[in-house]
């Protein structure tokens, strides 16, 4: 019987085991299908509080790890298939090792970005191509950039970006968005912001440079092609929370994001933290702070129930 069974090992996931760990509860952390989480594929993370300069996003969760492992944090390499969370000992079922029964279980799971699907778009992901304003904006401080979306999280992406970048080109695929009104307005009023209506991204140029110098656009109305200059794209078409394994097992809102109450989910002895339950924020930092509320949360459900 385990204490704790930590599925994910991102930041989250991490920083929940260094202080489960720390309380002696012996945890086991499920690696999953990214080990490491979205930071792994980040090149350069620069704020993230005690780094003055820039770290790349793989090491800053191999340090995590490597801390967590000091402090006899055990690991295994698999993946989650399934889950029974309702009674007071959870199961937790492994894709290749069997069944673990635990005390607590913590989900750190994260939640993975949608991205167009383009071939050219993955070759240049971390050199121009990102799906997080707010992480890599600064890095394009006085050039154009590119944002492609049409929702809220466009919007707020865009108008972010509009105060670092030189001139922001907003490409949606319809004649309107699908934003609030009042995000929509604050875009289109916005002096260095451009919208390409109608537009669905084909290619992103180029590739064979490593990195992003435009956009090969094409008008889904008039079958127009045309190119857009720009050295910065954000996809900004939504997330996919990773919690496949949880339906039917825990409440969760109409996205498929764990709903929480201080990382407390809808059953006794099973939290949530990081990008999995966070709609909101997707950082790193935040992600670790959750961690650590998680792991407190854990260790005080197990206290209260002996």
């Amino acid at each position: 019987m385990e204490q704790v069974v930590i599925i994910g090992s991102g930041p989250a996931g991490l920083t929940a085991a260094i202080y489960a760990a720390r309380a002696n509860l012996s945890p086991v952390v499920i690696d999953g299908m990214q080990p490491g989480g979205q930071l792994t594929q980040t090149t350069d993370v620069e704020n993230f509080p005690g780094f003055e300069r820039a770290v790349n996003g793989f090491e800053l969760v191999n340090t995590m790890r490597k801390q967590a492992e000091r402090f006899g944090v055990r690991f295994l390499m698999d993946e989650v298939s399934a889950t029974e969370l309702s009674g007071s000992v959870k199961t937790v079922s492994l894709m290749m090792g069997g069944d673990l029964q635990a005390r607590t279980v913590i989900v750190a799971t994260g939640a993975s970005a949608r991205y167009l699907g383009l071939p050219s778009e993955q070759q240049l992901m971390g050199k121009g191509v990102s799906a997080c304003a707010t992480c890599d904006g600064s890095f394009f401080k006085g050039v154009p950039v590119a944002v492609i979306g049409g929702g809220d999280t466009a919007m707020e992406d865009a108008l972010y970006l509009s105060r670092l970048a030189s001139r922001v080109t907003v490409v949606h695929r319809r004649d309107a968005f699908r934003a609030s009104k009042i995000m929509a307005d604050r875009v289109l009023s916005a002096p260095n912001i451009d919208v390409v209506w109608n537009a669905v991204v084909e290619e992103v140029l180029d590739p064979a440079k490593g990195e992003v110098t435009g956009l090969r656009l094409k008008n889904v109305v008039t079958g127009e092609r045309f190119e857009r200059a720009v050295q910065g794209v954000f996809v900004a078409i939504g997330h996919t929370p990773n919690t496949a394994a949880f339906a039917g097992q825990l409440d969760l809102d109409a996205e498929g994001y764990i709903v929480t109450t201080d990382t407390r989910t809808s059953r006794p002895g099973v939290f949530a933290a990081g990008d999995v339950q966070d709609r909101h924020y997707k950082q790193a930092v935040t992600a670790a702070g959750t961690g650590c509320m998680a792991a407190l949360e854990a260790e005080r459900y197990m206290t209260a129930n002996g």
